[in-house]
């Protein structure tokens, strides 16, 4: 049976689904960017109150030993190159998680990122290397490049209001890009001497995850075991081993859950609870588990701890720093906290603006940005927050004085990265709103996720057939979440005048099994041009879909209930159901509701105010595009 819905958010499946991974991974990093704060200024208060106590307690020494063998690192070491290999590790599954089955699934839009994120870190460091020039700070220009992703978002999410969806996927794949270079750096260019055969006893046992990973091994025991030799050994080798938490990251693979393995799995799940047996017990649980992919389930047990509980470790056990008036003087007359905060609130916004502008001069226009040009520059502010690895590579590059004036160089540029951000948003509120407009969403094309195009010939419109909307809805009739959003779409097409809808069958016969007659009684109630009376009285009426409370139906709303008893004996509608269904799975649609805005899937809640929200912008969009 299936849950009892939930407000507007709830679909009929197998799990909860009513958020992408995508929103669940940014809106994750945006919770845990209050967090983060709060750990940072607990370290502060927690030096300054007692700087004694906060530098011995994080130089203890912990030792772990295997007989005569055993690694001893301080408790900042052990948060810094242990605990952070799984922060990597949720950086490297999202950046797989996009290549697979996000934005970058189309490769040509990898071009763009790529340059941005490039140039957003020579740019920082060449202005810090020139402020630090000939002052023997040059060595930390690795802590001027790297953004922060959740005190970007977090920032977004607290001055970017009225800012574009597509704001933080951009965000998100210029901060991967950043993270991926900037463990390059820290890897090769803050390492110790490097010993190349332990680092061979690592490249090896990455090369076993491939190849196990290839013979399909699904054990997830095996690649933790393998992760920590890989991690010893290039701890070992004097590379940092966060280096293995990326690489574990970008060899999971991701893929969406099919209607047809959620469909096995409940049918394993039937088995069960007819013989609750140990043996189908352990069948129903690996069921279960093959339908989500190793990305999906390793994100949502590992991201929440990384962003509620190893990165505000991580900021607990490195931004306390003792501060002073005299020190605060000091520090801003640094050329190592100039160049940081120079490096950042100017270099950050520069590289990535300019590189987006040249690569789309050098493209003749092939290359677009996925938001507008006043969004972007929103977005190279929102970049030009550093705190995590611009303070793991200040750690490697320096100490005493300078680490104090490079921590304060970064912490600064949380405040000034969220003012600078404000004044743009601001500045773009007070544009014209066709500016307005053309400022956040700009011309690019957004990725298509409906399969197969809405066609007048097949599909059941409601509203003008060349409205610059579309809605489509992959629903069922004995679906609560579709009779929830019944009165919603209703609402959404009184309101909206220029929006049609479409719907489209997605009968789970497994779990409901009137489901199937329901929408043959639709297709029935189509041959005598009535479908959406009969659709709307399905709908209002879910719990009376048996045969005769079908034919029930068709004499309420007039039909000729002799043919319409024929049309259904004769299953004249299930050719046409069988279309949409194919499309469905063509679309990656595994539960009803499922919404596509002009093509785009939406996720989250469907009441009035999101989908009235996803329509405007969708609106604009198409008035941009035309």
């Amino acid at each position: 049976m299936p849950r009892e819905p939930d407000v507007y958010t709830g679909q009929t499946q197998y799990g909860d689904r009513s958020r992408s991974p995508l929103r669940t991974f940014l809106h994750t990093e945006t919770g845990g960017a209050a967090v983060l704060v709060a750990a940072a200024l607990a370290a502060l208060v927690w030096a300054n109150a007692a700087p004694s106590a906060y530098t011995s307690f994080w130089d203890i020494h912990l030792s772990v030993r295997f007989g005569t063998y055993g690694i001893s690192l301080t408790l900042r070491d052990w948060v810094n190159s242990g605990l952070m290999t799984l922060f990597f590790f949720v950086v490297g599954l999202e950046a797989r998680r996009e290549f697979d089955m996000g934005e970058l699934r189309e490769r040509k839009r990898l071009a763009l990122p790529l340059v941005a994120g490039v140039s957003g870190m020579l740019v920082p460091i060449a202005l810090y290397l020139a402020i630090n020039a000939g002052h023997g700070s040059e060595q930390g220009w690795g802590a001027a490049m790297s953004t922060d992703t959740a005190f970007a978002l977090g920032v977004l999410a607290v001055v970017g209001r009225g800012m574009p969806p597509g704001l933080r996927v951009f965000i998100l794949l210029l901060t991967v890009v950043d993270d991926f270079l900037a463990l390059g750096v820290i890897a090769f260019g803050y390492s110790d001497r490097i010993a190349v055969p332990a680092l061979g006893v690592a490249v090896g046992t990455l090369a076993l995850v491939l190849l196990f990973r290839r013979l399909g091994v699904r054990h997830g025991s095996v690649y933790g075991l393998l992760g920590v030799v890989a991690w010893i050994a290039l701890l070992g080798s004097g590379v940092d081993p966060v280096v293995v938490g990326l690489a574990l990251g970008l060899l999971t693979y991701a893929y969406p859950a099919s209607r047809t393995d959620l469909e096995h799995a409940s049918g394993l799940f039937r088995l069960f609870r007819e013989q609750p047996t140990p043996e189908l017990e352990r069948y129903a649980r690996a069921g279960i588990a093959s339908a989500i992919s190793p990305n999906d389930r390793l994100q949502r047990i590992y991201h929440p701890w990384t962003s509620y509980v190893i990165v505000p470790l991580f900021a607990l056990a490195n931004a306390g720093i003792e501060l002073s008036g005299d020190q605060l003087a000091r520090a801003f007359t640094s050329p190592v906290t100039l160049g940081i905060l120079i490096a950042y609130v100017v270099g950050k916004p520069l590289g990535i603006i300019g590189a987006c502008a040249l690569a789309k001069l050098a493209s003749r226009g092939r290359l677009h940005l996925p938001v507008g040009w006043g969004a972007a520059t929103a977005g190279g502010t929102l970049c030009g927050v550093g705190f995590t690895v611009s303070l793991l590579i200040a750690t490697f590059a320096f100490h005493g004085a300078r680490l104090d004036a490079a921590k304060i160089g970064i912490l600064a540029t949380v405040v000034c990265a969220g003012l600078t951000t404000r004044l743009v948003t601001v500045a773009i509120s007070l544009l014209p709103p066709a500016l307005r407009a053309s400022a956040l969403l700009g011309k690019a094309e957004t990725i298509v996720d409906l399969a197969v195009p809405v066609s007048s010939d097949r599909d059941h419109i409601r509203g003008p057939h060349h409205a610059p909307v579309t809605v489509v809805e992959y629903g069922d009739y004995e679906c609560p979440y579709c009779g929830q959003a019944e009165p919603v779409i209703r609402e959404l097409l009184a309101d909206f005048g220029d929006v049609r809808y479409v719907w489209r069958h997605l009968p789970l016969t497994d779990v409901h099994i009137h489901a199937q007659l329901a929408a043959e009684a639709s297709e029935a109630a189509a041959c005598q041009g009535r479908f959406w009376d009969m659709h709307d009285l399905l709908l209002r009426q879910q719990e009376a879909l048996r045969i005769e409370d079908l034919n029930a139906h068709a004499d309420a709303i007039g039909l000729d209930t002799a043919r319409f008893e024929r049309d259904m004996q004769a299953h004249v509608g299930a050719a046409r159901i069988a279309e949409n269904v194919e499309s469905a799975d063509l679309s990656n649609v595994a539960g009803t509701p499922t919404f596509f805005i002009n093509g785009r899937r939406h996720h989250g809640a469907y009441d009035l105010t999101s989908l009235t929200a996803a329509v405007r912008v969708a609106r604009e969009r198409a008035s941009l595009t035309t």
